[in-house]
């Protein structure tokens, strides 16, 4: 027993001393001034599949020797043991000694394909909702507890067929393909025109999108080129709705 604490132990600091090699190895990296090398980036898979990656090419037409390791998960990691370089998440983060940044918010909301509407009808009020197919996230996944707390009632009805699934590409593309009535954060079907609103009164609390690092990488030259990046790509994204609302 002894000998078995002894080994945890021993591969506790073992791992930690990886960690912060890793991390001494990074200061020097970051202390060039090209833009080069590895950026592991955390991001949950909904915002990372469907907002982020699709966005990747402009960053790397501008920086091509960068390599992104897309770290794409529900779990918080721990950036200042450097388990990645930067986080975008859907909480403000509560560790100590990261730089953070508020990107946007986030609502989720229902939406549904016009082929579906063909069909089923055009729902107009929360208890409309009630009687279709709702399609989400699943109550069980881990999640953002806004989103949760908001779609349960709608998964709770007397409706004999539901479909959730722990991935927002699962639940977009059942949505569009007419299986139900879609649970999806605006972000997604903001791009989605072939995508309506139903019931636009409906939307759950505010989920807040941040931006993280470490202070010990606020003058990374990896992390600065990919921090220009993302503002920029929110400020065109917030410019486009605002376009469509007007029109």
């Amino acid at each position: 027993m002894i000998l078995t604490e002894q080994g945890e132990l021993l591969y506790s600091a073992t791992r930690d001393m990886a960690k912060r090699l890793a991390a001494a190895t990074a200061r020097i990296r970051d202390s060039e001034d090209a833009v080069f090398g590895e950026l592991r980036v955390t991001t949950t898979t909904g915002f990372g599949t469907l907002w982020l990656a699709p966005r990747l090419t402009k960053l790397y037409d501008q920086f091509p020797n960068l390599k992104i390791d897309l770290m794409l998960d529900e779990r918080i990691v721990d950036l200042p043991m450097r388990e990645a370089d930067v986080a975008v998440r859907m909480k403000e983060p509560s560790q100590a000694d990261l730089i953070r940044r508020r990107l946007m918010d986030v609502r989720m909301r229902f939406f549904a394909s016009k082929a579906y509407i063909d069909r089923h009808g055009m729902p107009e009020t929360s208890d409309d909702l009630m009687r279709h197919r709702i399609v989400g996230y699943s109550p069980n996944a881990n999640q953002v507890s806004a989103g949760q707390a908001w779609l349960r009632p709608f998964l709770s009805a007397d409706t004999p067929s539901h479909l959730t699934m722990n991935n927002y590409y699962g639940v977009l593309q059942a949505t569009l393909h007419g299986l139900g009535i879609g649970a999806l954060p605006d972000y997604v079907a903001a791009e989605a025109t072939e995508l309506v609103n139903v019931v636009p009164s409906q939307a759950s609390g505010v989920v807040p999108v941040y931006l993280a690092y470490p202070e010990e990488l606020r003058h990374s030259k990896r992390v600065a080129a990919f921090r220009d990046f993302i503002l920029e790509e929110i400020a065109l994204y917030r410019r486009s709705l605002k376009d469509r609302e007007e029109t």
